[in-house]
């Protein structure tokens, strides 16, 4: 590549001396970005909560487990009114 070649790429852009902060978009990137989770069901656990697991098998385990759990009270409540 010559010199040449290299300074007309950059030619159009001008670097300021100062930007103002404000004005520019604040765009997350990454697994954290709003496209990327647009039709998954991909959940940001918070850091606490993401302590207790080490893993995203550890973290379905214990939902369904807890799904199961949700259902004993109403087996118990039909057992109770017969």
């Amino acid at each position: 590549m010559n010199e040449d070649s290299t300074n007309k790429a950059h030619d159009d852009y001008e670097l300021r001396d100062e930007y103002d902060l404000s004005q520019l978009p604040v765009m997350p990137e990454g697994r954290y970005a709003p496209e990327r989770r647009l039709g998954t069901n991909l959940v940001v656990l918070a850091p606490d909560v993401a302590e207790a697991f080490p893993n995203d098998a550890a973290v379905n385990e214990a939902l369904r487990l807890v799904l199961q759990i949700a259902k004993v009270p109403q087996v118990r409540k039909l057992i109770t009114e017969s």
